[in-house]
């Protein structure tokens, strides 16, 4: 095979022929101005990624004022039926209604798993909990849950690394300052409130956290009873905090992660507001003034957006992390009818629609679908390839997602296909629950039967049907083997 010279290469990669070729048999004066325009030609390519840089650097502020802003506001235990726009007559959330109005709601958006730290996992990550990394609230003493591992991608990563301002205001849970899930650790340019999850219990504690740094709370106790009182409602300093952070980084792209530890117990409340006159126990009382002080804080946050006409440019999501607490025989389960009738079972901790199934909306006027409501199913590790796709981020070669991009429903269009929805949860004892299509099954220890619903004829559970479709309640065995990946931190272990 005849070698190339390196006008001939040059010549297939560009289509025309090399300068230097061009110089054979030409008079002398000519060769001398091509030689001179061959320099200039050099120039100008040496030249060309200077170019580039100059014009991404001018273009750079046009981009970044393109680019969505996000905000995942997440409520800690609040249930779908604590909210008027799904059905509330006692408590009152103007706010939340008037965003679901202004928005999309969604009465089949599920949760990472049905307690705090994996639920909050599974945002972060992208990964349903048979492959996140935290499946469980696991404790760490004196202060702090298990941490994520070195090394993982979040979600505030992925909008950092491509030039957005990035907060977690609230509550965290998935790892101390000191250890690899520091929020500061994962993405997070700012925190501020409660780093670990049993401090979060009261509602006047003695201290905060500003990024990794303790301040006090004079005048509060830390007391976690229901009449507990105190100088400071934490609550009040991370709303503030969080109209304060997103009042300063109006110019810029950012990610602001609001996890908001209101409703959670303990029921604690500084006024008890329209509610202090109802013929209601004190822990009534206190709950439902809780939920409204939610929706107020959010109705503010909204507020905010539409002064600094930030409005138009940012999606909002709002979301519990998982179902009630209460049992829907205790007297908030039963006062409020957090089961909107009985409709869902189960509540907290369990694998029913009640502690999987989220009160949940999209908010982002012109853009998210105003007063849709949608029975379509999505789940929280959905959250991580849609923000990816909006910001136009990309997410890095072998990171594992499980979720899908939500951009064309969010927008009005059809949920995406899938094959399965997968939840599991080692408290005590390993439970697993995957949905296809509209079947749902359920196992409650690793021994257990399988349970087999139709969520279009059962939304309660209450039939099942698992001796009357083997056939279904095969293929569910086999989900919930090849759905999860063996992890030495969450076996299949029975209760202990």
């Amino acid at each position: 095979m005849p070698q190339r010279k390196q006008g001939d290469w040059l010549e297939a990669r560009l289509g025309k022929p090399h300068p230097k070729t061009r110089q054979i048999n030409l008079p002398m004066k000519r060769q001398r101005l091509k030689l001179v325009q061959t320099r200039q030609d050099r120039h100008l390519v040496a030249m060309k990624p200077l170019l580039t840089c100059l014009t991404l650097l001018v273009a750079w502020p046009l981009l970044a004022a393109d680019r969505p802003n996000f905000i995942f506001i997440l409520s800690d235990d609040v249930a779908q039926g604590d909210l008027g726009c799904y059905g509330q007559k006692l408590i009152q959330t103007p706010h939340l209604d008037r965003m679901a109005r202004e928005g999309t709601r969604y009465l089949q958006a599920y949760c990472g798993t049905s307690v705090c730290a994996p639920s909050r996992t599974s945002v972060m990550v992208g990964q349903h909990t048979g492959h996140s990394p935290i499946r469980a609230n696991r404790e760490i003493q004196p202060e702090g849950q298990m941490p994520l591992p070195a090394g993982t991608f979040t979600v505030a990563r992925l909008l950092k690394d491509t030039g957005y301002d990035t907060a977690c205001i609230g509550k965290w849970g998935m790892g101390m300052f000191h250890t690899s899930g520091s929020p500061l650790k994962v993405g997070f340019d700012h925190f501020y409130g409660y780093n670990c999850q049993r401090h979060a219990h009261s509602y006047f504690p003695t201290y905060l956290y500003n990024d990794d740094q303790r301040f006090e709370l004079p005048g509060n106790d830390g007391g976690t009873k229901v009449d507990t009182k105190g100088a400071i409602y934490a609550q009040d300093l991370i709303a503030n905090e969080t109209l304060r952070w997103v009042r300063a980084h109006a110019d810029r792209p950012f990610f602001l992660f609001h996890s908001v530890t209101l409703p959670h117990g303990a029921f604690q409340i500084d006024d008890q507001g329209i509610y202090a006159d109802k013929p209601w126990t004190e822990q009534q009382k206190n709950y439902a003034a809780m939920v409204t002080r939610l929706d107020s804080d959010v109705g503010r946050l909204l507020d905010l957006l539409r002064e600094l006409k930030l409005d138009s440019r940012t999606l909002v999501i709002f979301a519990g992390d998982n179902g009630s607490s209460f049992d829907p025989s205790s007297q908030i389960g039963k006062l409020f009818d957090q089961t909107m009738g009985g409709k869902l079972r189960g509540f907290k901790r369990g694998m029913y629609e009640g502690a999987l199934r989220q009160a949940a909306m999209a908010w982002w006027p012109g853009t998210v679908p105003a007063g849709r409501v949608t029975e379509e199913p999505w789940a929280f590790w959905d959250f991580l390839p849609t923000v990816a796709e909006l910001s136009g981020s990309s997410i890095p070669a072998g990171v594992q997602i499980d979720g899908l991009s939500l951009v064309g429903f969010l927008q009005g269009g059809p949920a995406p296909k899938r094959e399965y929805f997968y939840w599991e949860l080692h408290e005590g004892t390993s439970i697993q629950a995957v949905r296809f299509g509209d079947w749902k099954a359920v196992r409650n220890a690793p021994s257990a039967a399988i349970e087999l619903y139709d969520l279009m004829e059962d939304v309660g559970e209450t039939r099942d049907l698992a001796s009357a479709k083997p056939e279904l309640v095969a293929r569910a065995d086999a989900l919930m083997k090849s759905a999860r990946s063996e992890d030495p931190n969450w076996p299949m272990r029975r209760r202990r």
